[in-house]
């Protein structure tokens, strides 16, 4: 059994983060085409703005919260006065908050794929399997929070916060951390690290463009001449 955790929280996460990196990488040199993430607004606009914004404010928002939640040293929280527990008590209020939109946005999106019928003609194998792993990542993570307010220490969450910053500081022992954490943050875990793995090969890679498109907000004025 620990040479399982060993392998899936102190090497998996090295091998899913280095196909992320290469994998994208690698279809941006050699499938440009392909890069996009296939909007079927021509084929059928009904119910897509709404589960767009949904979706899309709720994955942000719970990308950069466990992004600053996981990542930020506990010795910054701590000389900042917050408390282990309060820090629990935020995560679960705002990652139940920004889960419950995306997985309403998930829902929105997934029914008009699957009730169209031109959507769900063109609708790939591998876009399904997708928008399931999504949504049972999402889930997994959503009940989570009933099982980390029955221990509202913080003590969970410094561990899967030190096990964070030891994978990306390359530091050894990651595993050791979560050796005891309850499956079901296991099962998140792996379900989200999984993400990164498959997203060079699915239509995720479009998020590059987005975050690459973010420098046109400061961008100068284009001077267009009038007739």
């Amino acid at each position: 059994m620990n040479s399982l955790n060993q392998f899936f929280f102190g090497i998996y996460p090295y091998i899913a983060l280095t196909v992320f990196l290469l994998g994208s990488l690698a279809r941006f040199e050699r499938e440009q085409y392909t890069w996009k993430s296939d909007s079927s607004q021509l084929l059928h606009r009904g119910q897509l703005r709404l589960g767009n914004i949904l979706f899309h404010i709720g994955i942000l928002g719970l990308f950069f919260g466990h992004l600053v939640g996981l990542l930020t040293p506990v010795v910054v929280w701590d000389t900042l006065g917050v408390s282990h527990t309060l820090k629990q008590m935020v995560a679960m209020v705002a990652g139940g908050v920004m889960g419950g939109l995306c997985l309403i946005g998930l829902l929105i999106l997934i029914h008009r794929r699957l009730s169209d019928p031109r959507i769900r003609k063109t609708t790939r194998p591998g876009d399904k399997l997708l928008l399931a792993w999504i949504l049972v990542t999402l889930l997994l993570g959503l009940s989570t929070i009933a099982l980390s307010a029955g221990h509202m220490d913080g003590e969970m969450m410094v561990r899967l916060m030190h096990w964070a910053q030891h994978i990306i500081t390359l530091r050894s022992g990651a595993a050791d951390f979560v050796a005891d954490v309850p499956p079901l943050f296991k099962a998140h875990l792996f379900m989200g690290l999984t993400l990164f793995l498959i997203f060079p090969f699915t239509r995720l890679v479009h998020v590059w463009s987005g975050f690459a498109s973010v420098g046109y907000l400061g961008r100068a004025w284009q001077l267009v001449r009038p007739r």
